[in-house]
């Protein structure tokens, strides 16, 4: 009887040792990683942007980017990968427009005029619209004959007052990438 429980425990014990060798399966693969581009990767008027900048004016952490060009106008669009808004757009077109011109005829009713930027600013803000929250625009005339708008939506739902907060923080921005503007080209 011993000498068959023997036999069974080294024959369980021969076996167990059959089958795939562990190192012969390898392990499963890391998922990838996502590398987040600098929004200036999308070109045109996106050279100007950068994510931590904006999020430290808005408090909008943003992670896509596209840029157009379409005749004399350069266009970003910033926003989060998941979320059409709220989003971020700064557009920037070549014109002959004086000061003059700027303040009578480009700036919307009911703006603030803004100090310290570019030849002539103005500020203003939006109520919600259809699918579009409540939105706030900066927009100015360079030294260098370009005309900028740098405008913030905010999602659906968004009221004006939040524009309305937030229009002095987007003349902040305003400031920092009006320095960049001549990087782009004409």
């Amino acid at each position: 009887m011993r000498a068959r429980t023997g036999m069974i425990g080294m024959g369980l014990f021969l076996l167990a040792g059959c089958g795939t060798d562990a190192a012969a399966v390898p392990p499963p693969e890391p998922p990838p990683v996502v590398t987040a581009l600098p929004a200036s990767v999308a070109g045109g008027a996106c050279v100007v942007l950068d994510y931590a900048v904006i999020e430290e004016f808005t408090g909008t952490r943003f992670s896509v980017a596209a840029a157009m060009e379409h005749q004399k106008t350069d266009t970003c669009v910033v926003r989060d990968a998941a979320a059409d808004r709220p989003d971020l757009v700064l557009s920037v077109t070549a014109t002959s427009a004086d000061q003059a011109v700027f303040t009578s005829e480009m700036v919307p009713k009911g703006s603030t005029a803004v100090k310290d930027l570019g030849r002539a600013a103005y500020r203003s803000t939006v109520a919600p619209a259809g699918d579009d929250g409540a939105a706030a625009e900066v927009g100015w005339l360079t030294g260098e004959g370009r005309m900028v708008t740098l405008r913030y939506t905010f999602p659906a739902g968004q009221e004006r007052a939040a524009a309305d907060d937030l229009a002095p923080k987007l003349v902040e921005l305003a400031q920092q990438v009006e320095p960049r503007i001549p990087d782009l080209a004409k």
